[in-house]
């Protein structure tokens, strides 16, 4: 990758301020962890997006895109590649009476605050969920007995040849913590969301509650990628890591949060070894004692 040719290229259309270049990505990680990427670009465009893949694929140079960081785990070394970050730089928000149209950037919390303003009610399970609506579309997310799956009607993507689709609730298949945009490798742009006009008082108190339940059983105060493991069917991974005694276990900067034992917090310069042995560690003990395999929600990207 001619990292000289590129940065030409890609300042031929970008702002300075948005490409740039060996960018730690511990900065773009609520991990707070990560090697430097070789760039980092932050578009506001579709058209910049669509231009920037172009450019990747015409030269060959791999190309990651990424939203708030909050469901990522990025290697020490690192990433040899161009990291497209769709966050505050991709966030508007248009609301027409129940029906809330929102760019892929937009953070669930800060749009949960403005569909409260409105008095909409439906997605309350979202306010305290970090990271972005597109993220949260690409593995259907939820909490509470909520999930975007039940308040989406459409959503536009683009492609891996920069084609801009279109597809409905139903056609994006959305499941646990899935969904055909994870599957095909689809960049979500916008959502269309269709909520219920309700009371503020009575929307403003369900999300205080919520947020009472995540403030006492998260460690919201520490770094972390929020729930490490997927949920196996008929078990909870935060129990059988609490009940294999590994509460509080540490490898390095990582540890198995003392407040929710599905939690891996960075407890103080935790590297990316550090996490991805914590990781293997609880495996091998949920495994060893109760014969259940344990796979990581968080997604782990970057040069080995």
């Amino acid at each position: 990758m001619n990292k000289a040719m590129l940065q030409s290229l890609f300042l031929e259309f970008l702002p300075v301020e948005s490409v740039l270049i060996d960018e730690p990505m511990r900065k773009h990680t609520s991990f707070k962890i990560g090697g430097p990427a070789d760039f980092l670009l932050l578009p506001k465009k579709i058209e910049d997006i669509q231009r920037i893949i172009h450019i990747c694929k015409v030269n060959d140079a791999p190309y990651f895109v990424m939203g708030n960081g909050s469901n990522l785990l990025v290697r020490d070394k690192g990433m040899r590649s161009v990291v497209i970050k769709i966050a505050d730089n991709f966030n508007d928000v248009k609301i027409e009476g129940t029906k809330v149209i929102a760019r892929a950037g937009v953070l669930l919390s800060t749009l949960s605050n403005k569909v409260l303003r409105e008095s909409l009610a439906g997605f309350e399970f979202a306010s305290g969920i970090p990271g972005t609506l597109g993220g949260a579309v690409t593995m259907n997310a939820g909490a509470y007995g909520g999930e975007i799956k039940d308040v989406l009607t459409s959503c536009k993507v683009l492609d891996e040849e920069g084609n801009v689709l279109e597809f409905t609730n139903e056609e994006l298949k959305l499941g646990y913590r899935t969904s055909i945009v994870q599957e095909k490798g689809y960049v979500v742009l916008e959502v269309t969301i269709d909520l219920r006009q309700d009371e503020y008082d009575k929307i403003k108190e369900r999300i205080n509650e919520l947020n009472i339940q995540r403030t006492t059983k998260q460690p919201l105060h520490l770094p972390s990628a929020g729930s490490v493991f997927k949920r196996p069917p008929g078990y909870f991974a935060g129990k059988l890591i609490q009940d294999s005694d590994l509460k509080g276990v540490k490898v390095g900067g990582a540890q198995v949060s003392e407040l929710h034992s599905g939690f891996i917090v960075n407890v103080g310069n935790a590297t990316a070894a550090d996490v991805l042995n914590l990781i293997k560690l609880i495996q091998e003990e949920v495994m060893k004692n109760f014969g259940v395999a344990l796979h990581p929600e968080v997604r782990v990207i970057g040069e080995e």
